[in-house]
C-alpha cells in the first residue's frame, strides 16, 4: 500500500509537472523567435545599401518574369529579353532624371522665396490666429532661455545641395548593382525555383513549393501592373489638370503625382500640401489656387475610392492598419525607397501566408474587412421571400 501511495503521489507531481515544463518550452521558442526578430530588423536596417538593392531586383524579376517566360514560348532566348528589359528599364530611369533635373532644380532654388510667399498669402488666416501664435512664441521663449553665462554650441548641418550631391555615387551604386542583379535574375528564368525544388525532401513538398511560387508570382506581377496602371491613369489625370489650370510644370505633377500614388494614405496628402504650396505663390487669388489641391484631392478620391477597388477586386485589398504600419515600418527602415515597396511586400507576405498552412492568421489580419454576407445568413435571406 505504500509502494502504491508513493507511486501515486510520484504521477501526480509529474503530471502537475508537465503544464509547467511545456509552459516553458513555449516561453522559450518565443523568446527565440523574438531575439531571431529583432536581429534581423537589425540587419536590414544597418545592410541597406546591399539588401535594398536586392530587394528591388527580386520584385522587379517577380514583375518582368511573366514578359521573359512569354518570350521564350516564341523561341525568344532569355538572355536576350532580360536584357532588352534592363536596357529599357534604364533608358526610362535616365530619360525621367534628365528631363525632371531642371524643374526640380529650380524648385530648390526657389525653395526660400516660394516660403516667404505662402507666408504672405496666407498672412490674413494667421492674423485671425494672432492670439494663439503670441502664446505659441511666449511658450517658445520660455523654454528656450538660457543663463547668460553659458555658452551655447549649435552644429551646423550641411545644406540639401551638398547632402544631395554627396549623396549621388551612393545612389548611382545602388541602381547600377539593381539592375546588374535583374539582368541576372531575369536571364537565369526558372534556377531559383528548380533549385529549391531540388532541396526539398519530399513529392508533396515540391509540389507545393512550385505552387506557391506560381501563385505569388501571378498575383504580386498582377497586382503591380494593374497599381502602375492606376497610378500612371491617375498621374496623367493630374498633370492634365494642372495644365489646364496654368499651374506651373505639369508634366512634373503629373510624374511626382504617379510615384507618390505608390504611398497609400499619405502620399496623397503630401501631393496635396505640394501642390496648395506652389499654386498659392503661382495665381494671385487663393480662392483660385486652391483649384490644384481639388483637382489632386479628386483624383486621389477617384484611385483610392473607385478604380483601385474596382480594378483589384476584393481578394487582394488590404487591411489599413496593416497598409500605415508596413508603409511606417520600412520607411523607418529603408527610407523613401521603403516605403514605395511597403504595399508589393505585404502582399507577398500576404500570398504566402494564405497558402502556408499555419500563417492563416496572417493572413485574416492583412487582408481588409469582409462586407459579404456569410452563407448561413444568405440562406435564410433567401429562405424568407420565399416563404413569404
Amino acid at each position: 500500500m505504500a509502494e502504491e501511495s508513493k507511486r501515486a503521489e510520484v504521477s501526480s507531481l509529474s503530471f502537475r509537472q508537465q503544464p509547467i515544463e511545456v509552459s516553458m518550452r513555449g516561453l522559450l521558442r518565443s523568446s527565440i523567435i523574438g531575439i531571431f526578430l529583432i536581429m534581423l530588423i537589425g540587419a536590414m536596417y544597418f545592410a541597406q545599401d546591399l539588401l535594398m538593392p536586392i530587394a528591388l531586383a527580386f520584385m522587379f524579376s517577380i514583375l518582368l518574369s511573366p514578359i521573359v517566360r512569354a518570350g521564350a514560348k516564341w523561341r525568344i532566348p532569355e538572355w536576350m529579353t532580360a536584357t532588352s528589359l534592363v536596357l529599357l528599364l534604364f533608358f526610362l530611369i535616365a530619360l525621367g532624371v534628365y528631363s525632371l533635373s531642371g524643374p526640380v532644380s529650380q524648385w530648390i532654388d526657389d525653395a526660400p522665396r516660394i516660403g516667404s510667399e505662402v507666408q504672405k498669402k496666407l498672412s490674413g488666416i494667421r492674423a485671425s490666429l494672432g492670439f494663439v501664435v503670441q502664446v505659441t512664441e511666449q511658450v517658445s521663449q520660455m523654454t528656450t532661455q538660457n543663463d547668460p553665462g553659458v555658452q551655447r554650441v549649435v552644429l551646423k548641418e550641411p545644406g540639401f545641395l551638398r547632402s544631395a550631391a554627396t549623396g549621388v555615387p551612393a545612389v548611382v551604386a545602388k541602381v547600377g548593382l539593381t539592375l546588374v542583379l535583374l539582368l541576372f535574375l531575369l536571364a537565369s528564368g526558372d534556377l531559383f525555383r528548380e533549385k529549391l525544388v531540388k532541396i526539398l525532401p519530399t513529392l508533396s513538398d515540391k509540389k507545393r513549393a512550385i505552387h506557391i511560387s506560381r501563385d505569388i508570382e501571378r498575383e504580386v506581377s498582377r497586382y503591380l501592373l494593374t497599381i502602375t496602371g492606376i497610378n500612371i491613369a491617375t498621374g496623367a489625370f493630374i498633370g492634365v489638370g494642372m495644365w489646364i489650370i496654368g499651374m506651373p510644370n505639369p508634366v512634373l505633377w503629373g510624374v511626382l503625382a504617379t510615384f507618390l500614388t505608390y504611398i497609400p494614405y499619405l502620399g496623397a496628402l503630401i501631393g496635396i500640401i505640394l501642390v496648395a504650396c506652389v499654386a498659392l505663390v503661382s495665381f494671385e487669388t487663393v480662392s483660385y489656387a486652391m483649384l490644384a489641391p481639388g483637382i489632386y484631392l479628386l483624383a486621389a478620391m477617384l484611385e483610392g475610392q473607385v478604380l483601385t477597388p474596382m480594378i483589384v477586386g476584393r481578394r487582394l485589398e488590404m487591411n489599413a492598419v496593416a497598409i500605415l504600419l508596413a508603409v511606417a515600418f520600412w520607411g523607418w527602415v529603408w527610407g523613401i525607397v521603403g516605403v514605395l515597396m511597403a504595399v508589393p511586400l505585404l502582399v507577398m507576405v500576404k500570398v504566402f501566408s494564405d497558402h502556408v498552412e499555419g500563417l492563416d492568421a496572417i493572413g485574416q489580419f492583412l487582408s481588409a474587412r469582409e462586407t459579404h454576407t456569410p452563407p448561413a445568413e444568405e440562406a435564410e435571406a433567401r429562405a424568407k421571400p420565399a416563404a413569404a
